[in-house]
């Protein structure tokens, strides 16, 4: 029977080759790995030892595993990135002030994107801004329904400058950050008033004024971490 080290060493052999297969396309993405007797005969290596390569490119989020299916091939991007690292940073957000950094930095960036929307923003972004808004009004009554479109409506921001790594940062705050706003009270009377928020930073956009635009992103989104921050201590 083979060493513990000499095993690790084989299985390490297994992961470069079945990574560098998947980086370059040679494994296709969103296909099916190949069957686990195909690679214990395509790389001389024992079940264990591929189990082993199939958990740790899991871990990097290479390969999506899930019970009773053959695992599936994911090329690594923006979002694969923030996916394999969600955990970690949720495990951070341990106290208040962990959060607050988090959401400081979460309202720099949409600051930013605000003013590029208030002056570049194409008429196609302005239509899903202004549909994105018009579902937010819809959702009111449904304080459940009102977070997906509040979410959704940010969402856009994130799209303004198609760079795909703005909206993967969007999906990874999204997902740190739920957690904690799931303790949030809601109330479709807040919800009117996160309504009219977004309405005034549409408004900014649309005349084209940056400065407006930013002020009414950063008055929402203090007035949106003063609502819910007590819930962090709890």
């Amino acid at each position: 029977m083979p060493s513990k080290n000499a095993q690790s060493r084989v299985a390490d052999s297994v992961i470069a080759q079945l990574e560098q297969k998947i980086l370059s396309g040679e494994l296709v993405n969103g296909e099916p790995l190949p069957a686990e007797r195909d690679l214990m005969e395509s790389f001389g290596a024992s079940r264990t030892v591929i189990r082993e390569a199939i958990l740790a490119l899991s871990n990097r989020g290479l390969i999506e595993s899930k019970p009773r299916y053959r695992p599936i091939v994911r090329k690594p991007n923006y979002e694969t990135i923030l996916n394999a690292t969600g955990q970690i940073v949720q495990n951070l957000l341990t106290e208040t002030g962990d959060v607050k950094n988090l959401y400081d930095s979460r309202v720099f960036i949409e600051r930013g994107l605000v003013r590029e929307a208030a002056v570049a923003a194409t008429k196609d972004c302005i239509a899903d801004l202004k549909a994105a808004l018009a579902a937010n009004k819809a959702a009111i009554s449904d304080s459940a329904a009102f977070y997906e479109t509040d979410v959704a409506f940010h969402g856009v921001l994130y799209r303004v400058c198609n760079n795909p790594i703005f909206p993967a940062i969007h999906m990874g705050y999204t997902a740190w950050l739920a957690p904690h706003w799931d303790k949030m009270l809601r109330s479709p009377e807040r919800n009117e008033l996160n309504f009219h928020a977004h309405q005034a930073i549409l408004a900014a956009i649309m005349e084209r004024d940056p400065d407006a635009a930013e002020d009414a992103l950063k008055s929402h989104l203090d007035a949106a971490w003063e609502h819910v921050r007590t819930t962090f201590t709890q």
